[in-house]
């Protein structure tokens, strides 16, 4: 009698863990991994081209200039997405920082400015396109996954930003266009985030952070014939871009209007006298 119990003990524990685990199985099966664990970016990549920022003086209004381009591009595989989500995932950029100085001698400067950037009443601006807030862009930079889909979904979202802006020779507040500009430094930095939204109730994760920063100072000597006044000072290359081991939070300023190109001011800062705004912002 004492070996047929515990035969019939041994018999209902082995039931009893068989039951357990596959319960276990049955329940991971039931319950789909979300969106947020179950996205993976398989490659990033951030870089900044080597050549030098290039000067183009062809014109006897404005001095021009076009630095070397910022590219980022990820590479990203989405499961099957068993419900009815639509997700977007792409870049999202914002400025964190930015001097742009232009002297012009004795007389004063003018300078680009972002208010809210500059007074510290924002930790960064969109740098959205303007359009398909709070993308960079809608092309190349963005990638929509509609739900529900049957097969995994793999995809390669890129973007690039570089800068190419025109200075007057003279100096913005006068009627006169003789040169009298000596000198352009430019300082900005920026952060990249690789982001997927939810269209519908507009989650948003951060799949990936970029830290990258643009420096460029031109000295320029006015009295020199067009096309030899201009010298690139420094750097001759720029910084490589971050790439976080730990993403950054999102700003809610990152997300919305304006962006940095409505929202910047033209100043002109006379060594003498009040400040003058040329250029009001768009917004």
């Amino acid at each position: 009698m004492r070996r047929f119990y515990r035969e019939s003990w041994y018999l209902s524990l082995i039931v009893l863990v068989l039951n357990v685990t596959m319960g276990c199985i049955h329940s991971i099966r039931c319950k789909p991994k979300n969106f947020r664990e179950s996205v993976t970016v398989l490659e990033v990549t951030a870089s900044i081209d080597s050549n030098p920022t290039s000067i183009d003086e062809s014109s006897g209004v404005v001095l021009r200039y076009r630095t070397p381009h910022f590219r980022a591009s990820a590479r990203v595989l989405v499961p099957p997405v068993s419900g009815k989500e639509t997700w977007t995932v792409g870049w999202i950029q914002a400025c964190n920082h930015m001097e742009f100085y232009n002297k012009y001698g004795s007389k004063g400067m003018s300078s680009w400015e972002l208010p809210d950037l500059r007074d510290s009443k924002i930790q960064a601006i969109s740098d959205s396109d303007g359009v398909n807030y709070p993308w960079y862009g809608n092309t190349t930079e963005t990638c929509t996954i509609v739900g529900p889909t049957r097969r995994e979904t793999k995809f390669t979202v890129s973007m690039n930003d570089n800068f190419y802006p025109s200075v007057t020779w003279g100096v913005p507040v006068s009627d006169s266009n003789a040169p009298q500009l000596t000198s352009i430094r430019r300082d900005q930095s920026f952060t990249t985030w690789l982001v997927a939204i939810n269209q519908a109730t507009n989650e948003t994760i951060a799949l990936q952070t970029v830290k990258w920063r643009m420096q460029l100072h031109i000295e320029v000597f006015p009295e020199k014939p067009l096309g030899h006044r201009a010298k690139l000072l420094e750097p001759s290359a720029q910084e490589q871009p971050t790439i976080l081991t730990k993403n950054e939070p999102i700003p809610p300023n990152a997300l919305v209007k304006p962006n940095a190109n409505d929202a910047q001011v033209l100043m002109w800062r006379p060594k003498t006298g009040e400040p003058v705004v040329v250029i009001p912002p768009k917004y």
